[in-house]
């Protein structure tokens, strides 16, 4: 890691390459921080895109404990949104400003390397295993393109498709699989033990009352937030997301910041860890 020229994954979902101004606000942040010396991989979802899609095309929507089923056809919706949609109105706002922005695949050079999910049980899904179909599990995660194009001067502007080895697809083409983007940008970081791990949400962090946004909390280390586990401080559907996190510390990201996608956000908590989201660390 590099404290003269900090690394940065930024995470953001579908809702936030739909929303024009917050677009506009995200992407030209990420350039301020540019212009001052750091270096950003931004890693994004098309969800809303992927169901706006579905429904033009006439497509049933499946899914289970309100987790998309990822069957041949969806995943046709999925590549369509992903790489092309999605990927290129981000680039086209970072082109705006004065980003150089490349867009890339998970697919692109092999980054994501994956396999197929197999069929299991999943929590709020019912006591049969589910078979999601064309969803990906990363085995590996390959930084050379990556690596070349911060090298360039270049921001990494990447899906979260992945793809299998070369020879592990049918009709000799490997074969693509959609991937959850948070589980992407969380696997590159910790590969490229990257220094922050941006990861913008619903929500401004982590809260001692989810209804109440001054309760957030702006910083825990791993002792912190297993004790606010146990205290049911933090609870529901975001304590997997602080156990996941502690994973990925351990694996090398130096903080992961969980922070809300409103306009101000990204750069506030970059200069100030803490000051607009919840900053978690190892120590």
């Amino acid at each position: 890691m590099s404290e003269s020229r900090p690394l940065a994954v930024l995470k953001f979902g579908g809702d936030v390459v739909a929303d024009r101004p917050r677009l506009r606000a995200v992407v030209g942040e990420v350039a301020e921080l540019v212009g001052a010396g750091w270096r950003f991989i931004l890693c994004h979802g098309g969800n809303p895109q992927a169901n706006s899609l579905t429904e033009r095309l006439k497509l049933e929507r499946k899914q289970v404990g309100g987790r998309r089923i990822t069957d041949a056809a969806t995943l046709q919706v999925m590549k369509q949104v992903l790489a092309g949609e999605a990927n290129v109105d981000v680039v086209a706002a970072a082109a705006a400003a004065r980003l150089k922005a490349v867009g890339i695949s998970g697919v692109s050079s092999g980054i994501v390397t994956a396999i197929r999910r197999p069929p299991k049980i999943f929590s709020g899904c019912g006591d049969e295993p589910v078979d999601f179909g064309f969803v990906g599990e990363i085995t590996e995660i390959k930084t050379g393109l990556i690596d070349h194009l911060l090298v360039g001067g270049f921001t990494p502007v990447m899906n979260t498709l992945g793809v299998t080895e070369a020879g592990e697809g049918e009709d000799d083409i490997c074969q693509v699989f959609n991937i959850n983007a948070d589980t992407v940008s969380s696997a590159l970081a910790a590969n490229l033990k990257a220094d922050h791990l941006f990861l913008m949400t619903g929500v401004p962090g982590v809260m001692k009352d989810i209804k109440d946004p001054s309760s957030r909390i702006p910083r825990l280390n791993e002792a912190e937030a297993r004790q606010a586990i146990s205290d049911e401080v933090i609870v529901g559907g975001m304590i997997p997301k602080i156990e996941e996190a502690l994973k990925n510390l351990s694996l090398g990201i130096g903080a992961i910041h969980i922070l809300g996608n409103t306009a101000g956000a990204l750069l506030s908590e970059a200069k100030e860890a803490g000051s607009s989201g919840t900053a978690l660390t190892l120590k």
